[in-house]
């Protein structure tokens, strides 16, 4: 795994930022960056959590050092998305935060602020690598943070059409797999919980294991 270090302004990463929607994905970077890969978890963070890092940027104090893969038409964040995302909904008025007492969305802000934001710079790594050093990679800056899960991490490597179809069904909080399951079984579809349940099954049927089933229909329909 090769690694950089970078320093990339808000603004810059805002720059041609657009939200496609949770099946179409996420950019930023002038369409470079590809801010939800089609492995990462849905958003999590919940609105203190956002506001704390707005709280954090807007002071000028460090946030955790993000990783970026580079790709050959792009990036796409490996680690770091929940504070990206955090950042860029604030500048696209998804919700306010709280200033000496008054409610400010980012076109209330002063402009010493304002500037400030948008002159933050995200430290962020740049990796290049192999599918296999990319999963390793990931397991170690996994370390703190929104924890990911055991299927949240096997979908960084195994992402392909038949993962993406499979996660309609499986990965979403109104998915048909939850509304058929909730009298049965327990599980966060959004962290991945009903499509590893779902997995393990057919894995143990084959006498096989997630990993190597998920390998074996990567590039599946």
């Amino acid at each position: 795994m090769k690694i950089k270090l970078h320093e990339i302004a808000v603004k810059d990463v805002f720059s041609g930022y657009k939200d496609f929607g949770e099946d179409n994905g996420v950019v930023g970077y002038d369409g470079k960056l590809n801010i939800r890969p089609r492995y990462q978890r849905n958003f999590v963070y919940d609105l203190d959590q956002s506001k704390a890092v707005m709280n954090s940027v807007l002071h000028g104090f460090p946030l955790n050092i993000m990783y970026w893969v580079v790709n050959d038409d792009g990036y796409e964040v490996l680690d770091g998305q929940q504070r990206t995302l955090s950042v860029m909904q604030f500048l696209d008025h998804k919700y306010p935060i709280n200033i000496n007492g008054q409610t400010m969305y980012v076109d209330s802000l002063p402009n010493d602020l304002y500037d400030r934001l948008m002159n933050y710079k995200f430290m962020i790594y740049w990796c290049s690598g192999t599918d296999s050093e990319k999963l390793d990679w990931f397991r170690t800056v996994n370390i703190a943070g929104e924890k990911l899960t055991d299927q949240e991490l096997r979908n960084i490597t195994y992402t392909g059409p038949w993962l993406s179809d499979a996660k309609k069904y499986f990965s979403k909080r109104n998915c048909a797999a939850k509304k058929l399951s909730d009298p049965y079984v327990k599980g966060d579809p959004n962290r991945q919980e009903l499509l590893e349940l779902a997995l393990k099954w057919i894995a143990d049927a084959k006498h096989t294991t997630i990993t190597d089933y998920m390998a074996q229909h990567k590039s599946d329909d």
